[in-house]
């Protein structure tokens, strides 16, 4: 199946020889996230043309970069295109030749006991899977839909006529017409450029009567959990902070501030030796940089707390041997801090970010696997990891796409917030359901009565899907009448951060499109779409609007 993306990567860099060449078709996707994939194989469907362009060399975002475990929620809330990627990923999967490195059973049974599920069954889903398998899926239906996708295309400028965008010009001069935009990037670099007001950071709790935004009074979860020195000199301030730590104070309980969600690479490694590649020295590394971490370790050890390697990250297993890791605890795989500049920033300087958080973990692996101050039992658990050598190829076994937990939202003439997540607010004119847990990770690591501390962490559910409100997915009319952004959609901080999920993102994409398509066979602008008509055709293909008591 990879030489499905192989020949459309092959197709888009031919293209990309001829830099004045202008696309047109009657939608255009930027961003091959598996939401604009979504939004694209929908668009297809209901007769239009439809093009996709991405800035890297990959589509499907976090679905095809390391992020195997999907969060879900309730997945009686995914229907539509989403649920038929996920039902596709269980067909790969029922097949013998899906299974190089390990036994299905044995891998059904530990994920699910002794009845493993059948994967042959129509309906079935499986929602754990390879960053590869992923990648090719997607690729799949896009070629279904002879769907044509152009690689490295970064955005140069927006074209407005009035309130319509008219046309959008990339870097190597490659220009891109269409009657409706979508924009399904994690950046919302197209909405951005076309002038839509967003916000980056947290609001403040008073901004819209929230009680889960701002600054924290309290982080109790993926935190240091005994005390550790944050000077360079222990107990004196005058020496400076270590490396990791910032020098931003406290901060009131509540109040907004510009800091971002950390964000990660999720890993996709194995402890079999056959598929295994070693562990990297990353450039310029100094085991000096983690001096924080190995005071933690330290203290532990003195607290006779036996640290753990799990506590340090999660890995969460993926079939044939492989894994999706995720942060844990209070030093790990999130690179707190790091990540302000990255919402607005250049694509340079989103370059240096990416490789600064690579170098970061890189950093940490290494230097659990080989600094003498780590425990013995977690320096030898660590040294039979690996990169899996079979996913990533192209990048050396690294993810292709960090986890962009949270950049610019837009503010539109309904913002989703945790009122919502709660159920004490009813969008009703929904798109989609959300259904995760109100999710932040960390966002600063500072000081804080003389100890470090993170600062920001947030889980809280409890609470069933909720609908997520069209008017969230399209800006204001007065600033732009054809365009949609299913993923930096309008939502305070605390509400995206349950929102923010791969198959919600695939459902508001879906239903991005269809109301795309809708609007421009009733030549109106979206806002002036008709809810009912929209509503009926997204029942038609299947999406859940409406959560009912004992659904499953």
């Amino acid at each position: 199946m990879r030489r499905i993306g192989l020949v459309l990567l092959i197709y888009s860099q031919l293209f990309m020889l001829r830099a004045a060449e202008v696309i047109e078709a009657d939608i255009y996707v930027y961003g091959g996230t598996a939401g604009g994939v979504a939004a694209a194989v929908q668009a297809a469907r209901m007769g239009k043309t439809v093009v996709v362009a991405e800035f890297g060399n990959h589509i499907g975002g976090m679905t095809s970069g390391g992020l195997g475990a999907t969060d879900i929620g309730n997945k009686a809330a995914i229907a539509g295109i989403a649920r038929e990627f996920y039902h596709r990923v269980a067909q790969h999967y029922a097949r013998d030749d899906g299974w190089r490195f390990e036994k299905r059973d044995d891998f059904l049974k530990a994920k699910s006991g002794p009845t493993p599920p059948d994967l042959n069954s129509p309906d079935a889903t499986m929602w754990t899977f390879e960053p590869h398998v992923a990648e090719d899926i997607l690729f799949e239906m896009l070629n279904e839909a002879k769907i044509p996708v152009y690689v490295q295309q970064r955005l140069a400028q927006v074209r407005k006529e009035g309130t319509r965008i008219a046309e959008a010009k990339m870097e190597n001069g490659k220009v891109f017409r269409a009657k409706m935009f979508i924009d399904a990037t994690y950046e919302g670099d197209l909405m951005a450029k076309a002038g839509i007001h967003y916000k980056v950071g947290r609001e403040a709790n008073s901004d819209y009567g929230e009680t889960l935004n701002g600054v924290r009074a309290v982080t109790p979860k993926h935190q240091f959990a005994v005390t550790v020195d944050p000077y360079v000199t222990p107990r004196a301030p005058g020496s400076g902070l270590l490396p990791f730590i910032q020098s931003s104070e406290a901060g009131k309980a509540g109040q907004d501030d510009r800091s971002v969600q950390a964000y990660n690479y999720r890993l996709c490694y194995t402890r079999n030796a056959a598929n295994r590649l070693p562990h990297k020295k990353p450039a310029n590394y100094d085991p000096a940089r983690y001096e924080l971490l190995a005071r933690y370790l330290e203290a532990l050890v003195a607290a006779v707390r036996k640290p753990k390697l799990d506590e340090f990250w999660n890995p969460i297993a993926m079939p044939n041997g492989k894994t999706d890791i995720n942060n844990n605890g209070g030093f790990s795989t999130d690179f707190i801090g790091a990540n302000y500049d990255y919402p607005e920033a250049t694509y340079a300087r989103r370059e240096q970010i990416c490789r600064a958080h690579q170098n970061y973990t890189l950093g940490f692996v290494y230097f659990l696997a080989t600094s003498p101050r780590v425990p013995e039992n977690m320096r030898l658990e660590m040294q039979s990891w690996g990169p899996a050598k079979d996913e990533f190829p192209d990048t050396g076994g690294w993810p292709h796409q960090i986890y962009v937990r949270e950049a610019r939202r837009m503010i539109s003439d309904y913002v989703m917030t945790e009122h919502n997540c709660r159920g004490q607010t009813k969008a009703e004119d929904p798109v989609g359901l959300a259904a995760y847990t109100m999710d932040s990770h960390n966002c600063r690591r500072i000081v804080k009565d003389g100890r470090v501390e993170n600062e920001g962490d947030v889980q809280v559910g409890g609470f069933p899907p909720y609908p997520i409100s069209y008017r969230a997915i399209v800006p204001k009319a007065a600033e732009c009448e054809n365009l949609l952004v299913p993923i930096c959609l309008s939502a305070t901080h605390i509400a995206y951060g349950s929102i923010r999920m791969e198959p919600v993102f695939m459902i508001l994409g879906q239903s991005a499109a269809t109301a795309a398509v809708l609007s421009l066979d009733s030549n109106c602008s979206l806002q002036k779409l008709n809810y009912e008509i929209l509503r009926t055709c997204l029942l038609k293909d299947k999406q859940v609007l409406e959560w009912r008591s004992g659904s499953r």
